[in-house]
């Protein structure tokens, strides 16, 4: 447990930063981080701190499918953390 849980920090961690890193790009117009990217650090476990990101740094919050996605995200990993702790 207490490895899941430092991955998760970890990875919440990067993908915070990430958002960060990306928004400091496309403000000096540069190269920029792809967004299949920005997602699969979501997906494998960093929604929490993509969202918080989204959120801080003003970043991505006009495309759709960031603002419902990265929430989706995260409702589908709560549902599978509940079920796969207490229903199974």
């Amino acid at each position: 447990m207490k490895w899941i849980l430092l991955y998760l920090l970890i990875i919440n961690l990067f993908a915070f930063f990430q958002m960060a890193y990306d928004k400091n790009r496309a403000k000096k117009h540069k190269w920029r981080v792809p967004e299949a990217q920005l997602f699969l650090v979501a997906v494998i476990g960093g929604s929490i701190g993509s969202i918080l990101g989204m959120q801080l740094f003003r970043h991505k919050t006009k495309h759709w499918y960031f603002v419902w996605g990265m929430p989706a995200i995260l409702v589908v990993q709560i549902a599978l953390v509940i079920f796969f702790t207490f229903l199974r």
